[in-house]
């Protein structure tokens, strides 16, 4: 990388035993086998946005991403699975992809949309008059129980042997990540340095969809007032509407992410950026230097493919004889 110049914009997420990097045009993922070797897999990559310019607009950006996220994540995941247990690998069907990814939108309409806010509703009681969508207080309530099911949800599951490796793996990727980014060669020696927390990471996102939701939710329902009424049926319809708002919010929380990653100094920043940070003190965990090791991999493997295509993009063609 030249002096001065920006690095790349590279992501990535932890898997089982291991981590997945993904830059503008190239995919890795490394993993640690029980005999102790890193197995690589790495491949060229093409996002929905290369293929179809239209889908790089601001408003439509940030659900694309997040659906290509999901949908290499799901796939990350169970390679790492077949490498971790040197199993023979199988790819993923659109079947399975879709089976797996339509249980954890399922699960996640449960328990992050019905319930808090149904829950929201009957809170209503306990301040002595009905809540409805056409309350501030019932937003605000929704998202608090939101928020407390999300940090439950961590806590718990950290406490699983298994996913405690996966959030130190997942520390692994953000010290890697940190290192590229401050221009330093990727070696154990400077990826130690770094800190845990990254400011573009899933987790921050997920806090800023939650506020971002609040804000549209409490300014949407008032307007319609046929849509605030109670009852079971009328709280199922409003949280399908809150689904379907949730493509605009991710798109708006998307580009937040962005200007805050990239003006991670400027004081709005952190402010917006803080409760994301401080909620990876629980997903993003301090790695060894075999998990470090790993993150190194997949980044070099990554960058190495778009130092190829960039190479074989400035390279003059040869004439033919």
């Amino acid at each position: 990388m030249k002096s001065g110049e920006p690095p790349l914009q590279v992501g990535g997420q932890a898997v089982l035993e291991g981590v997945m990097m993904r830059s503008p045009h190239a995919l890795a993922v490394a993993v640690r086998r029980p005999d102790g070797a890193v197995f690589l897999k790495d491949e060229p990559y093409v996002s929905l946005g290369e293929k179809y310019p239209v889908l790089k607009n601001p408003i439509l950006r940030g659900p694309v991403i997040l659906i290509e996220s999901l949908v290499t994540g799901v796939q990350a995941l169970t390679f790492s699975a077949q490498a971790a247990l040197q199993e023979e690998e199988e790819k993923l069907g659109w079947g399975s992809l879709l089976l797996t990814i339509g249980g954890a939108f399922l699960l996640a309409f449960v328990f992050f949309g019905f319930l808090p806010h149904w829950l929201s509703g009957l809170a209503g009681g306990l301040i002595g008059r009905p809540l409805t969508t056409a309350d501030l207080a019932f937003h605000i309530i929704d998202g608090f129980i939101k928020v407390a099911f999300l940090l439950l949800y961590i806590w718990g599951i950290s406490w699983l042997k298994d996913i405690r490796r996966v959030f130190e793996y997942h520390g692994a990727e953000h010290k890697a990540i940190g290192a590229y980014e401050a221009g330093e060669a990727l070696e154990l020696a400077n990826a130690r340095r770094h800190t845990t927390c990254h400011a573009r990471c899933g987790t921050s996102f997920i806090l800023v969809v939650l506020l971002v939701s609040l804000l549209v939710f409490a300014l949407f329902f008032p307007l319609f007032p046929n849509l605030t009424r109670q009852g079971f049926l009328n709280n199922l319809v409003q949280v399908l509407i809150k689904v379907v708002l949730m493509f605009p919010i991710a798109a708006v929380s998307y580009e937040i992410i962005r200007w805050g990653g990239n003006h991670h100094h400027h004081p709005l920043a952190r402010l917006i950026l803080w409760p994301g940070l401080a909620t990876q003190r629980l997903t993003a965990r301090e790695p060894d230097d075999s998990q470090l090791e790993v993150a190194l991999e997949a980044l070099r493997a990554v960058l190495a493919r778009e130092e190829s295509l960039q190479s074989a993009h400035l390279s003059p063609l040869t004439p033919n004889p």
